[in-house]
């Protein structure tokens, strides 16, 4: 009999983030590599890129422990990982 998958590795949540990116971070495809490093389904909702810094309103969606991981790695990489807090604009 093949083990059973735990509850919390099987649900699937969808997570609502502010990416901050360092400079040296700025030019890098992130969100491409997030997404084919993890099995998530990422959806930029907003972004303001400049020069100095990258703010990204990023929606995950994906198994939890899955989505967990995914915003370690980000985390790892060096850049600061917020939850959205109010109502995104829907465009």
């Amino acid at each position: 009999m093949p083990p059973r998958k735990s509850k919390a590795a099987a649900e699937t949540v969808q997570k609502r983030l502010w990416l901050m990116y360092p400079v040296k971070l700025i030019t890098n495809p992130v969100v491409w590599e997030l997404g084919h490093k993890f099995s998530v389904i990422t959806n930029v909702r907003q972004a303001s890129v400049t020069d100095e810094i990258g703010i990204v309103c990023l929606e995950l969606s994906g198994p939890r422990d899955t989505v967990k991981a995914a915003i370690q790695w980000l985390e790892k990489i060096g850049i600061k990982v917020e939850p959205v807090e109010i109502g995104v604009i829907e465009s």
